[in-house]
């Protein structure tokens, strides 16, 4: 008896280390990736003196390109993938469906609705010559009472019509579709810069981060990720069913609230900052299953790390495709994500 437990103890030990290796590696992508982002461009830099930008010691020019440029697109597509990531990971759990995703879910457009509100009622946002937002913080606001709309319209539904996880899905389908026609509606009665704001702002651009929209972005995906960390064992409970999660000692509803709440607010300010970058959230968890599996103490870090390296990904994608022109990085995650959701479709024994 003795034997066989040391024996399971060696294997568990070895499981652990195996995804504990995924997530090392995942990090060390996200950090090449990262480099050959900041590398690619109209001026061509080497790693050098990437490094040597980095660290204080390069020329103006590069110190500018590095500092200015690329550096703040770079750093708000590891923290928007990583927010995107970790938020489709913990809606997949707690809705029970792993079509759920900010985006699928209607919550990126309830975002969206509500920062064109601001943008075209307000006067949160102007063009000049680019669009500029000129107060990032209330549009975050407006675009986070979207998404929580949404967010309570599918508690709502979930708890009263005791919907499945498959009609879930169809709600967020029908939010998306009211959302964007609402924001639609906004921008017909809108002025001309205004549309123009609001048309280029939805396309989910990397290049309009400033440092003061990434520091809002770190301040959301900090307390959020280290909230979901903290209750990853209550989320593998959930996968036993919410009977089982109660009996384990696990507040299931104030859990499940919670945890919608923050998701949404994380990909509201994500979306107020960047635009709507749609899949994302949707194809990192499902990634990561293949490396860690279902255990969320690991899926929920590797999420955020695969999220951003999705992201690194397609941001080198929209700059090498048409070069020199960029392409937004949400018309690119849109292209590539649409055929795996189809791919997910047709797996319609495990997703519905």
């Amino acid at each position: 008896m003795s034997g066989n437990a040391a024996d399971i103890s060696a294997e568990y030990s070895s499981l652990l280390g195996r995804k504990t290796a995924a997530g090392a590696m995942l990090l060390a992508v996200v950090v090449i990736l990262a480099l050959i982002a900041l590398s690619l461009g109209s001026y061509p830099l080497s790693i050098s003196e990437i490094l040597a930008a980095l660290a204080g010691r390069a020329d103006e020019a590069t110190a500018h390109v590095i500092g200015n440029i690329r550096l703040p697109r770079v750093t708000a597509a590891i923290l928007a993938g990583a927010a995107l990531g970790v938020s489709g990971a913990v809606m997949q759990n707690v809705i029970r469906n792993p079509l759920a995703s900010p985006f699928t879910l209607g919550v990126s457009q309830g975002a969206a609705f509500g920062a064109a509100f601001a943008i075209v009622l307000i006067g949160a946002g102007a063009t000049k010559g680019v669009v500029t937002t000129v107060q990032t913080g209330l549009v975050a606001l407006s675009a986070f009472a979207g998404a929580l709309v949404t967010v309570l319209v599918i508690i709502l539904l979930s708890s009263l019509r005791r919907l499945t996880p498959a009609s879930l899905i169809l709600a967020g389908v029908a939010l998306s579709a009211f959302f964007g026609a609402a924001t639609m509606f906004l921008q017909y009665f809108s002025t001309d810069s205004q549309l123009a704001a609001t048309v280029f702002w939805t396309f989910g651009d990397l290049g309009r981060a400033a440092w003061k929209d990434i520091l809002l972005m770190a301040a959301v995906l900090a307390p959020g990720l280290a909230f979901f960390i903290r209750h990853s064992w209550d989320y593998n409970a959930l996968e036993w069913g919410d009977e089982a999660a109660r009996g384990l000692g696990v507040s299931v509803g104030n859990l499940r609230l919670m945890s919608l709440v923050m998701a949404a607010f994380m990909a509201a300010v994500t979306v107020a900052c960047l635009g709507i970058i749609g899949f994302v959230g949707l194809v990192a968890p499902h990634v990561m299953r293949f490396f860690v599996g279902d255990d969320h103490r690991f899926l929920i870090p590797c999420s955020a790390l695969c999220g951003s390296s999705l992201l690194l990904v397609a941001d080198i994608a929209s700059r090498v495709i048409l070069a020199p022109v960029i392409v937004p990085v949400g018309i690119v995650t849109t292209f590539a994500g649409a055929p795996i959701l189809l791919y997910l479709l047709m797996k319609g024994r495990k997703v519905l």
